[in-house]
């Protein structure tokens, strides 16, 4: 039982860590297009994205996978960018009724690439443990219910945005996925240079 405390208090400190919020950042720009009334597509992005993720450590710890960590670290940044501008071109147009469509599996996408953004350190954790895959999905709960917290924590915040200060949903949308953008613009520029 200390073991599975272990790895998903891992799993909630990597998405929850302030230090490191481009988690946080993509899942604002992911969920912001969204309400309470769509919770049911909102798990299963958020889902995707820990399968993605945990895909990624799986194929990294076992030795399938190695991409540079300067790639990675521009990556993921490119991936929160590209969410939030896709919103702002996106906002006002309609709900989102694609069941499987885009959405889902670029989200399944840029969940690999953040998952490979973690997997030296991972691989590092469990270089000791025998019984690998038992640590990976401990550690994806603990991902999945930090996930879902943030989640309903914007809901939350976009609920109160949008009934209590009239805050129209198109704005909401645009206002908030412009913040990111500008939060993630200093991150392309510190990971995206290559020497």
């Amino acid at each position: 039982m200390d073991q599975f405390w272990f790895y998903f208090k891992l799993g909630l400190e990597h998405v929850l860590d302030i230090n490191a919020y481009d988690h946080i950042l993509f899942f604002i720009a992911l969920t912001v297009p969204y309400t309470f009334s769509n919770w049911k597509k909102i798990l299963w992005l958020v889902t995707m994205f820990t399968v993605g993720h945990t895909l990624s450590l799986i194929l990294a710890t076992y030795g399938v996978v190695s991409i540079s960590s300067s790639i990675i670290e521009c990556l993921i940044p490119v991936t929160i960018f590209v969410t939030a501008v896709f919103n702002i071109f996106t906002a006002g147009k309609g709900a989102k009724k694609e069941t499987f469509g885009l959405t889902f599996f670029t989200t399944l996408f840029f969940g690999l690439i953040h998952g490979l953004g973690f997997s030296t350190y991972f691989k590092q954790v469990v270089a000791s443990s025998s019984n690998k895959i038992l640590p990976l999905l401990e550690f994806a709960l603990g991902i999945e219910a930090s996930q879902i917290i943030v989640v309903l924590i914007f809901l939350i915040l976009g609920f109160i945005c949008q009934s209590v200060f009239r805050f129209n949903k198109r704005d909401w949308v645009m206002v908030i996925s412009s913040i990111v953008v500008g939060f993630v613009i200093p991150m392309l520029k510190s990971s995206c240079v290559f020497n």
